[in-house]
């Protein structure tokens, strides 16, 4: 220890000079603690506290300084414990000793003991400063304190702090992050002078409340004023030009960035890189990657993300294998994205291989990994570790909406429903897309009382706003056959983009209102809106409910003559259920004949169909011998052709397409239907006696058969399945 004092004090004395000299005789600070108190700010600095808790410890006499320059070394180190021991130690606490420990709490995101402290200091009768108010604003960054900066700008009022540049920003930054963007706005307006951190402070309020043309102006402002712009600056810009899909203007700003001098700074380049790669310029974004002076992991990220994006995934691999060969942070390589990539596939193998390269730098953690692994196990079909990883990361509301959405597109929306169920008990806040995949499986399963609960919920959370959810509420009500509800949601939707349309005259189709889906169409148009190729399959549907056969037969037309639209398979399909319907198989066979592709099991199963209703045997055998030839799993098409065989007698056939079945496994699946009453759904199979009300519904379908009999319905019986299964 005599060593360390000696020496300690000999480096002490050779640093006098006059501008410490001056300070001390300025002040009437004691010369032997002055230099004592620039010893604990040295070693401070040299992140050295023990030893300058040793020197606090041995001054003769300690001031204000003293403390506060120790405390503050420990706030910075972190130890909030050892920097509340010294306060509690203090007889004397300045404003200076105050504001620090607020600081300390404020960096911590500890936003309630900030202002207990700011309390305590106002009942201890310490007057705050400018840098007081400055600190507890720093501390005020987002909706749940809007109350308190507006408590804050009273006291800035008061005191007279607006004059002073660094309040009136920090106050502009404070407003602008609590929501509060007007405030932020009438402050910017009313201060006299206003330099780059003004201007940014409020071009990313508006840019975080998605009022991009606003960010714009400003910008524009900024240059006529002759303000320099930062880098933040361009940074914001480049943000705001890329959510208003505008990558002319986009250039412009890039333009300018190199006039600016500002071409070698990275942070501005991977705004850049970002903008052209968000535009789906990805050849364009490839060159400029390769041209950036440097780039970090971030410029990594932002292109392998924009591959991923656009399903390419060559360069998505190659780009990461590049990637994996660098020092960057591996925890934070893009592994959301590329999970992505491997749901869309799907490919299970590689989403796998990903998954363990994520669990190796422990990025399976983060929230959006989770649900990104979540969402790729469900979308390859691998459901039991879809839940696995759902329950690890079960607290993040998201992985609830990748689970549910998972079982929904798999088919299992019984297990959706009962998902959600357990969400709501949880108190988990469902957000549009949970409620988007709850209510199509509602609509999959006809149970209009989930649907309900959904619509309510909708309705107090706001979200009937999102075109998404009131489209896909829009669908539940139709499939379930409350049109007159889906018309009225329809209605009252604020926004309507191409699938609300699509929705509203799906749901006309569905429930067999042909014409009103017709009409719909003709009003879309005279909306301004451009038909797309789903639009088009739901009015050949509702052409084929309603008979429309000439109506169908112009809408396909219209698709390549008028929209640019190339009908796909599922188009034709439909269009040859049109002419079978009504008999006009030549017809169907022709189209059939033309079409630009393969002809599937679909198209042959409906022209089948339709030569069983309308007798044509010869075009009926044609359609099954290409559907044998398919090795189909499903026995309906067999079915039928033994039926149309058996009404003509010819049993050697009948046992023909009876052994074919046998031979390749092929069994008719069971009917299964199910209905809602009262929030409880009855399901029932054909030949099903396990009902518990078996009996009464038995005489109620022979009440309704007697019933319709006496109306004048005659039956056809001819078609009668003859085998047996």
């Amino acid at each position: 220890m005599k060593l360390f004092k000696t020496n300690a004090f000999h480096s002490l004395y050779s640093i006098t000079t006059t501008n410490v000299d001056s300070y001390m005789i300025k002040t009437g600070f004691l010369p032997s603690i002055y230099k004592w108190n620039h010893l604990i700010k040295t070693l401070i600095q040299k992140g050295n506290l023990l030893k300058a808790q040793q020197v606090f410890n041995k001054m003769p006499q300690r001031n204000i300084i003293s403390w506060n320059s120790l405390i503050s070394g420990y706030i910075k180190g972190g130890d909030l414990v050892e920097a509340q021991k010294l306060i509690d130690q203090m007889k004397d606490r300045n404003v200076v000793t105050w504001t620090v420990m607020i600081a300390s709490y404020s960096s911590l995101g500890d936003r309630h003991m900030a202002f207990e402290l700011f309390s305590d200091m106002q009942k201890s009768y310490v007057k705050h400063d400018h840098v007081t108010i400055t600190t507890l604003l720093s501390a005020c960054n987002d909706k749940l304190a809007s109350s308190l900066v507006i408590q804050l700008h009273t006291q800035i009022v008061k005191h007279g702090y607006g004059a002073i540049f660094v309040v009136s920003n920090t106050l502009i930054d404070s407003f602008a992050k609590c929501g509060l963007i007007e405030y932020a706005q009438r402050v910017f307006d009313e201060i006299p002078r206003r330099d780059c951190v003004s201007f940014n402070a409020l071009i990313m309020g508006y840019l975080k409340d998605g009022i991009l043309q606003k960010a714009l102006n400003l910008f524009v402002q900024m240059r006529n004023l002759g303000v320099k712009p930062s880098e933040f600056t361009f940074a914001a810009i480049l943000s705001a030009v890329s959510g208003m899909d505008a990558l002319g203007l986009g250039m412009q700003v890039h333009g300018y960035v190199i006039k600016a001098n500002y071409g070698w700074n990275l942070f501005v380049n991977n705004a850049i890189l970002d903008l052209y790669v968000k535009n789906e310029k990805l050849i364009e974004a490839k060159e400029f990657f390769n041209e950036m002076p440097e780039f970090d992991g971030v410029s990594y990220n932002i292109l392998i993300t924009g591959y991923a994006w656009n399903m390419q995934c060559k360069e998505c691999i190659n780009l990461y294998r590049e990637l994996l060969l660098t020092n960057f942070k591996k925890k934070n390589y893009p592994f959301a994205s590329l999970l992505s990539m491997c749901a869309n596939l799907p490919n299970l193998e590689m989403g796998m291989e990903i998954h363990a390269q994520a669990i190796h730098c422990s990025a399976d953690e983060d929230a959006f990994v989770t649900n990104a692994l979540v969402d790729m196990y469900a979308k390859c079909g691998d459901l039991e570790d879809s839940k696995r990883c759902f329950r690890d990361g079960i607290e993040f509301s998201v992985s609830w909406t990748a689970m549910i959405s998972g079982y929904v597109q798999r088919g299992f929306h019984h297990e959706a429903l009962e998902l959600y169920a357990e969400m709501r008990k949880e108190d988990v806040c469902s957000d549009p897309p949970t409620s988007s995949s709850v209510l199509r499986a509602c609509a999959s399963l006809a149970t209009i009382g989930v649907g309900e609960q959904v619509h309510s919920y909708l309705e107090r959370s706001g979200f009937l706003a999102n075109v998404h959810c009131a489209s896909a509420l829009l669908d539940m009500y139709a499939k379930c056959g409350f049109i007159d509800q889906a018309r009225q949601v329809f209605k009252e939707m604020p926004n309507r983009n191409v699938v609300s349309w699509n929705a509203m005259i799906s749901a006309y189709a569905q429930n067999g209102y042909g014409k009103a889906a017709v009409e719909l169409f003709d009003e879309m148009v005279k909306w301004g809106r451009k038909p797309d190729s789903i639009t088009f399959l739901s009015l050949l549907n509702a052409c084929n409910h309603a008979g429309l056969v000439r109506e169908g037969s112009n809408y396909l037309k219209l698709m390549t003559q008028v929209y640019g639209v190339e009908p796909k398979r599922e188009h034709y399909a439909c269009m040859v259920d049109i002419l079978g319907r009504i008999g006009w198989l030549d017809e169907a066979e022709e189209l059939i004949n033309k079409m630009p592709f393969e002809s599937d099991d679909i198209i042959w199963s409906s022209i089948l169909n339709s030569c069983r209703i309308h007798g044509n045997h010869a075009l009926a055998k044609r359609a099954a011998d290409h559907l044998f030839k398919m090795e189909l799993s499903d026995g309906a098409p067999y079915v039928l052709m033994s039926n149309i065989y058996a009404a003509l007698g010819r049993w050697e056939d009948v046992a023909k397409v009876k052994k074919s079945m046998k031979d390749r496994g092929v069994r008719k699946e069971r009917a299964y239907s199910w209905v809602e009453i009262e929030r409880k759904t009855h399901s029932f199979l054909a030949n099903d006696d396990s009902h518990c009300q078996i009996d009464i519904i038995r005489e109620m379908l022979q009440m309704l058969s007697e019933h319709i009999k006496m109306e004048g319905y005659d039956p056809d019986t001819g078609y009668l399945s003859h085998l047996c299964e």
